[in-house]
């Protein structure tokens, strides 16, 4: 499948105009990661924008003498969203859970796609701001879960 084929299907991008996929088709390459390899570490400049087409990756909280898994993230969904707030820091390490290939967009290459097509601009923050909340959502349900109060999800 071409590029441009992967981001029409892919979850967080379905739905863009055949415009806007060129658009990111250009700005785009196929990246792999090995199992339980560390992609983006905690506190890092957050560079790329992800889209996982196979495999899965653990959003995790990183601490001296732990790690926590907050959500495990697969294909059709994305990781990265803090590289398109420019020069921000990771909020959470990523991990491969197994081998997984994704779509990287660097960060910075997008937000001049964004300013450039203001329509693609809405689009992206659009769907970023719903991966933020989700992510919200899961970190929530997740350290109620440690202090033993059971949450559900929405949509669940």
């Amino acid at each position: 499948m071409t590029l441009e084929g992967t981001l029409r299907d892919h979850g967080f991008t379905r739905g863009l105009s055949g415009g806007h996929i060129a658009t990111l088709a250009k700005l785009a390459n196929e990246v792999t990661f090995a199992e339980n390899e560390v992609i983006l570490m905690q506190h890092q400049h957050s560079a790329d924008f992800y889209l996982v087409t196979s495999g899965s990756v653990n959003i995790e909280l990183h601490a001296p003498g732990f790690t926590v898994t907050v959500l495990a993230v697969g294909a059709g969904q994305a990781f990265g969203w803090s590289a398109l707030l420019g020069h921000h820091e990771t909020l959470f390490q990523v991990r491969a859970r197994e081998r997984t290939a994704a779509v990287r967009l660097p960060g910075e290459d997008l937000i001049r796609a964004c300013h450039r097509d203001p329509n693609l601009g809405v689009e992206i923050l659009s769907r970023t701001l719903q991966l933020a909340a989700g992510r919200i959502e899961a970190t929530e349900a997740r350290f109620a879960e440690m202090c033993g109060v059971r949450v559900k999800l929405q949509g669940h």
